[in-house]
This record gives structure tokens, C-alpha cells and sequence, in this order.
């Protein structure tokens, strides 16, 4: 149901302009997070109308658990190059080591948002069904098995390698001692955007293996954030990531009869979670709403 606050900001923004000429759509959406007192920044790019747009795009925040993107992609190359096959499997342990101290630590099930790999420790997982896991529910377990196998050097060299020059990947989830040593992953809003469009246009693999990681994307259970701000059945291959007063949402968003959108929002400060996600949710639909305008008949 569309929220009624949004309708005059949504009567404000233009049914048409010039490609590349966001100014009506950056009003809109200033005007939403000026009503909240949460730090957010948004990076929206549109191939089809040229149209880009940052707000805060280049300030950094803690990527809680959008640095799966990255681990994504660095594990779909590494497929394409042949070091690994997605039908691989590797040994299921939770333990591992501090980037901090080399002191091993453990996850906490009830920490994570998918429990059900702790059900098969010591038993060989697949890769592919790892990276879902990954994804799909963000599992910390099968994120911390694949950059550990990885290498987060390589993930983030990779992601510079993208575009995503900023974007720091300098270990797995849930190091507490690392954290608190501020030894954190850390992004922009450009630069997820970044990665994000590289996938969506064939140049963070090839052709084959992006379309696996659209599926993996395209797969994500916590759909609280941007896709609660589109109509029924939009397509919306993304990344949530959440910590404690940080909670982001990275996606493509495909309307139907055009090409698709790259659209993120990250924000620090909701003391509530439902806030920040009805924030996401404004925002996505006042894209949408610019991103799928018609012009007018005289125009």
C-alpha cells in the first residue's frame, strides 16, 4: 500500500526531463531524509535513461553484511577461472581466526540470521550452496568459510579492480576484537553501486557467471527494505547488510517493459530497525516513481 506522506513528494517530481537531469528526483528525496535524523547517503544509476544521482555517495560506513557482495563476486571469478567449481564443497567449522590477535573465535548462532549450517559442522557443504546461503540469508557462517578460502586481500583488490576504489574488505563477520580495534569492512554508497552495475552488465565475470550471482541476488529473503517500496512483483536482486544503528539495502530493481536500475541506500543512526527499513522503502518508491515516468503527451 503506498504511504500516503510520500503522495506530494511524489506530485512534485516531473514526469519528464532531460536525461541526466535528476534535480526534481534529489529534491524528493531530500525532502524524505530530511524528515529523519539518521545519517543516509543513496547512490541511484540508470543505464536506460542516463540518469545518476548521490546523495552522501562517497561517505563511508560500516558495510555490515553488503561486503557479501564483494566475497560474491571475487568467488564467481575464481569459479570462471577455473580454481574452483561451484560444486566444490568444503568442510564446515566455526572457527576462526582474529585478524586483530590470531585468537580463534566462534559464531553465535542465535547471532545469525540463518542457522541452519550449524546443523552440519564437520560435514562438506557445496560452494553454491554456501554463496546462497551467503546471500540469500546472509548466513555469517558460509560468509566467514568463503573469505577465509578466498582471501579477503583478493576480494577487495577485486572490487577496486570494479570501481569500488573506496570499499575496504579486511576480514569475515563477527570479529569482535577487530571491531572493536576499528579493523572494520567498510563501503560507500557509490561504491556498492559500483559493483552492483558491474553485475548487471556483464563486467564483474562473464555473462554465465553473472547471471549465477543475479540468481543469488535475486534470491534474498529480507525484502523489508527497497522492495517493500515497489509494486507487486518488480524483480529486485539485492543485499541487506545490519549491525547495531546500521542497516543498508543494495540493489537492481527491473520494471517490467525497460532495462534496470541500480539502487543503494545505507543509513547509521535508527535506533529502530522498522524505521530505518520504512526510510529504504519511501526512497525506493520515490525512484521508482522517476525511474519508470512516461512524458507527457505534447512532450
Amino acid at each position: 500500500m503506498r504511504n500516503l506522506s510520500l503522495l506530494p513528494l511524489l506530485a512534485s517530481i516531473p514526469l519528464h526531463s532531460a536525461s541526466g537531469q535528476t534535480g526534481g528526483l534529489e529534491e524528493a528525496l531530500r525532502a524524505r531524509i530530511g524528515s529523519d535524523t539518521a545519517v543516509v547517503a543513496v547512490a541511484y544509476y540508470d543505464g536506460v535513461t542516463g540518469d545518476t544521482l548521490l546523495i552522501d555517495g562517497l561517505r563511508r560506513y560500516h558495510a555490515a553484511s553488503t561486503m557479501k557482495v564483494p566475497v560474491l563476486i571475487e568467488l564467481a571469478r575464481r569459479v570462471e577461472k577455473g580454481e574452483f567449481r561451484w560444486e566444490d564443497s568444503l568442510p564446515v567449522r566455526n572457527a576462526f581466526r582474529s585478524i586483530a590477535d590470531s585468537s580463534e573465535f566462534r559464531l553465535d548462532p542465535t547471532d545469525d540470521s540463518d542457522s541452519s549450517l550449524y546443523a552440519e559442522l564437520e560435514n562438506r557443504v557445496a560452494i553454491e550452496r554456501l554463496a546462497r546461503l551467503m546471500i540469500a540469508r546472509s548466513s555469517n557462517l558460509a560468509t566467514n568459510l568463503l573469505i577465509e578460502l578466498l582471501g579477503p586481500t583478493r576480494v577487495d583488490a577485486t572490487a577496486h579492480l570494479l570501481g569500488a576504489d573506496s570499499l575496504t574488505v579486511l576480514r569475515g563477520v563477527e570479529d569482535g576484537k577487530a571491531y572493536e580495534r576499528g579493523l572494520n569492512n567498510t563501503t560507500t554508497a557509490r561504491d556498492l553501486a559500483q559493483l552492483l552495475d558491474a553485475i548487471s552488465r556483464d563486467r564483474a565475470a562473464s555473462h554465465s557467471q553473472c547471471q549465477i550471482m543475479l540468481n543469488f541476488l535475486l534470491a534474498q529473503e529480507f525484502n523489508d527494505g527497497i522492495p517493500a517500496g515497489l509494486p507487486h512483483g518488480v524483480k529486485v536482486a539485492h543485499k541487506t547488510g545490519e549491525i547495531t544503528a546500521v542497516a543498508h539495502d543494495a540493489a537492481i530493481v527491473f520494471p517490467p517493459d525497460r532495462g534496470p536500475y541500480i539502487l543503494v541506500i545505507l543509513t547509521r543512526g535508527y535506533a529502530d530497525r522498522t524505521a530505518a527499513a520504512r526510510l529504504m522503502a519511501d526512497l525506493s518508491e520515490l525512484v521508482y516513481h522517476w525511474a519508470t515516468r512516461k512524458p507527457e503527451p505534447h512532450e
